[in-house]
């Protein structure tokens, strides 16, 4: 390997290459004298190095980073779904659709505990082994959790959470939501590992059942002059998902959920010239950044 006539190539491919290693130029002036210092058998490790620091390829997470994100929305699911059914007669939810409830539960206390296993106890952040799934009783408040909304002052605008179903639906359903959105966004860093990004999209498919169905019962409890617009995904900047309003605060903190998500191209290809904004909206669902779920929708739930 000509390792200087290589750098030279990728200069004349890329004029900035030289500021991409180093702030300083004189990084690269001084190249010449890099392979007399470096042990053959080291180039490798230095060469990559070398460009991790040039393409940033260091700044994308890891497999372990997208796990430990992911455990932080899952145990927040866990926690919300495992207090919901120990109050369930306080939250008024029908018999009829406990079962259904029972079962969303269940799904996101096997998310959390099959990320955990992939996880090294030592790898689990300490963020989330802080975290506890434990149900939260009546007149108690969970040390990891704040589901009112309003980052552990308990009076946010999901404060009646436990007491009313209509406002424990459309939290749940923002939640599911979120994961949908999320699972998308972190699929590229999985790409490297095979059964995680497979047991990763296998959730992304559960998590959008679950918002289907929860849109379904709420569907069911609406008037019917919001029903028709009302879909089983999003649709557009998600307007219609929040047609069905509990409340306008309600309703301003589950935007976040919901941005960008109107996109009605796709790779270069306006998909409305094959039919409406409406449905080329919701031909995809676009990514949600670890950055916008943590900063823009967990951190409102999060003690």
């Amino acid at each position: 390997m000509n390792l200087l006539n290589l750098i030279s190539d990728i200069q004349a491919a890329d004029p900035e290459f030289a500021d991409r290693v180093s702030p300083r130029r004189s990084a690269i002036k001084n190249i010449t004298s890099f392979g007399s210092k470096v042990a053959v058998a080291a180039l490798p490790f230095a060469f990559s190095t070398l460009f991790k620091k040039a393409y940033g390829q260091s700044a994308n997470p890891s497999v372990n980073d997208v796990l430990n994100f992911a455990l932080t929305a899952e145990l927040t699911e866990a926690c919300f779904y495992n207090t919901a059914v120990a109050r369930a007669g306080e939250i008024g939810i029908p018999s009829g659709d406990l079962d259904a409830i029972k079962l969303i539960q269940a799904d996101e206390n096997n998310h959390v505990n099959f990320i955990k296993s992939v996880l090294t106890d030592a790898n689990v952040s300490a963020a989330n082994k802080a975290r506890s799934t434990n149900a939260i009783t009546t007149g108690t408040v969970s040390a990891s959790f704040d589901f009112s909304g309003a980052k552990g002052a308990g009076n946010g605008p999901f404060a009646t959470v436990f007491s009313s179903y209509p406002i424990f639906l459309a939290t749940a359903q923002a939640f599911e939501d979120t994961g949908v959105r999320a699972y998308k966004g972190q699929a590229g860093f999985l790409k490297g590992n095979q059964v995680v990004l497979t047991a990763a999209l296998n959730i992304h498919s559960v998590e959008a059942r679950h918002a289907a169905y929860l849109r379904r019962l709420r569907t069911l409890r609406a008037s019917s002059s919001v029903t028709a617009d009302f879909r089983p995904w999003i649709t557009g900047d998600g307007t219609t998902a929040s047609a069905i309003t509990v409340s306008s605060a309600a309703t301003a903190a589950t935007n976040p959920i919901y941005a960008n998500d109107n996109q009605t191209s796709q790779a270069g290809v306006n998909l409305t010239s094959f039919g409406s904004a409406k449905a080329a909206s919701e031909a995809f669902d676009e990514p949600l950044t670890s950055a916008d779920v943590v900063n823009n929708i967990l951190v409102n739930f999060l003690r």
